[in-house]
């Protein structure tokens, strides 16, 4: 996953109305619920039957690190699916997004004008038309660099140019070096 992966995943779960299950044997019952066997949930996350059966009792209580990780983040990416589905709608057609991010701008501009990187922290609210591209292109497997682009697209059209009245020749911008990117929706 990339930064923007990371970061709309963030926005998802800060979205939640109800926290995930806590307990060990709460989140693999929730597993069990959705993926209906053991030899699923085990697969899922790379575990024996047994071991499943085992978190399951309570048998053992305390996996290593990796399979702890494992198992939030299985839980939290089936966690809620119809709160997130209607977040991503309203902020698609609605709602917009947020992009909050510092992160190293180039851009193409017209001679006679500095076209020169640097780094910006922006917080700049997006139209519903570029999360709906957003979450298309995540849909449909784009990679980080394509996200990036729609991102920047949506800088360009509503920071730097503000949606029209300035900048006109500026053609390109594109987004390097994120130190940090958060999203909401």
């Amino acid at each position: 996953m990339g930064e923007i992966d990371d970061a709309i995943e963030r926005a998802d779960q800060e979205a939640f109305t109800r926290t995930p299950p806590k307990t060990l044997r709460g989140r693999i019952n929730f597993l069990l619920k959705q993926l209906k066997t053991t030899r699923a949930v085990a697969e899922e996350l790379g575990v024996t039957r047994r071991s499943v059966e085992r978190y399951r009792t309570g048998e053992r209580k305390n996996p290593p690190q990796e399979i702890q990780r494992r198992i939030d983040a299985a839980v939290r990416s089936r966690w809620q699916p119809q709160v997130r589905r209607r977040r991503r709608k309203e902020a698609a057609s609605t709602g917009g997004i947020t992009v909050e991010t510092r992160a190293r701008f180039g851009y193409t501009a017209p001679i006679g004008t500095t076209d020169d990187g640097r780094f910006r922290r922006l917080t700049v609210h997006l139209p519903p038309a570029y999360a709906q591209r957003l979450f298309d292109a995540r849909e449909a497997g784009a990679g980080d660099r394509q996200l990036r682009q729609i991102i920047a697209d949506g800088f360009k059209e509503t920071y730097f140019q503000d949606g029209g009245a300035r900048a006109l020749g500026l053609s390109d911008v594109a987004l390097n070096d994120i130190d940090y990117i958060d999203l909401d929706y």
